[in-house]
């Protein structure tokens, strides 16, 4: 009798235990660029490391008959590109390109078997034609995936390329990156032949990103000159944007670089762990970030890109007075937060609120 009594006490305490309502969560901190009051132009969105992220869940009953699944992971993404409901993730680990697929709410990898294997990818661009671009070290290549993730073709070879970190493209063009040769080159779309290159006069000192701007205007990381320097579609010098300081505008160790439609350049620095946005004039405007392992904090940041096409998407993560234009991604090399996921917008709210950060 002592032995049931005991055992009905014990249930009875933790059916007690039970209806103790647990204390609610505390609302996520909304992180805005410049923060409140200010006219905020950005808002840190959410991080993406898994698949649950997307939204993904496991059924209860799946659970309950095979098991917890292991969830997918980012491992070290580089760089970062997007089409229309994906996100293409260049990850050093798997040595893979990794596709967040946003409305599957599924990650997978870009099949490349066979003559598209993959050795050693670099960068990733993605052209308005959905056809996906990787510059691979390995095979001294660029590979080409079609809009359905198949093997397109290839450019260039060990005849051309020794070290391909980095391809962009617009129109007819391709942008190729040689980090050890400390070239630009530019090349037919169609033919694969080399049109030019940029450097011989060892303009470069271990180039590492290019990207292109709106109106066809190329941007290089010139990484160990500490600059981003400016070229028009044809490879005609325009200037260089930064200098080599700690100061806003300056940068230590300047990686990835993007354009939105509107010409301004965004590019992030590993030293400084944040994203620096310039005007089309090369002015700067505001930078975002920082160090840290918090919401919106970025660690060892390398790729960067802009999305005009998944904004719906995201707006969902926005504030409801915080309109968003385009996303924004960039990738942590180290850290949890393996990807973070910003909006540029405006406010369209009444007013804006007194105190930074009083928002829910």
């Amino acid at each position: 009798m002592k032995k049931r009594a005991f055992i009905l006490s014990i249930l009875i305490i933790c059916m007690g235990c039970a209806l103790i309502p647990e204390k609610p969560a505390a609302p996520p901190k909304t992180i805005f660029y410049p923060a409140l009051p200010q006219q905020p132009r950005l808002q840190f969105l959410q991080s993406i490391s898994g698949e649950s992220d997307l939204g993904k869940k496991q059924s209860a009953f799946h659970e309950f008959i095979f098991g917890k699944r292991r969830e997918q992971l980012l491992g070290k993404p580089y760089d970062v590109a997007a089409s229309k409901g994906k996100i293409y993730v260049m990850d050093r680990m798997y040595k893979k390109i990794v596709i967040l697929d946003l409305v599957g709410k599924k990650m997978s990898f870009l099949n490349d078997d066979g003559i598209a294997r993959l050795g050693d990818p670099a960068g990733i661009w993605v052209s308005e034609e959905d056809i996906k671009y990787v510059a691979d070290m390995q095979r001294k290549q660029v590979v080409a995936f079609d809009k359905s993730d198949h093997f397109l073709r290839t450019y260039g070879g060990p005849e051309i390329f020794e070290k391909p970190v980095d391809v962009a493209v617009h129109g007819k063009r391709i942008y190729v990156i040689d980090m050890d040769k400390e070239l630009l080159f530019i090349m037919n779309k169609d033919t694969g032949r080399v049109i030019k290159t940029i450097g011989e006069k060892g303009e470069f000192f271990k180039p590492s990103d290019v990207t292109v701007g709106p109106s066809g205007n190329v941007f290089v990381t010139d990484a160990f000159h500490f600059v981003i320097k400016k070229f028009s579609p044809d490879g005609k010098f325009l200037g260089t944007i930064g200098f080599h300081d700690n100061q806003v505008g300056g940068f230590a160790r300047p990686k990835g670089a993007a354009v939105d439609k509107n010409g301004r350049l965004y590019v992030a620095d590993a030293a400084f762990e944040n994203v620096q946005i310039f005007d089309d004039q090369g002015r700067i405007l505001l930078f975002f970030g920082g160090p840290g392992s918090g919401p919106g904090n970025l660690y060892l940041p390398a790729g960067i890109a802009v999305d005009n096409n998944n904004t719906a998407y995201f707006q969902k993560f926005a504030d409801p007075d915080f309109k968003l234009e385009y996303i924004i991604y960039v990738t942590n090399m180290f850290g949890k937060n393996m990807l973070n996921v910003y909006g540029f917008g405006h406010w369209i709210g009444t007013s804006l609120p007194g105190e930074k950060n009083d928002r829910p």
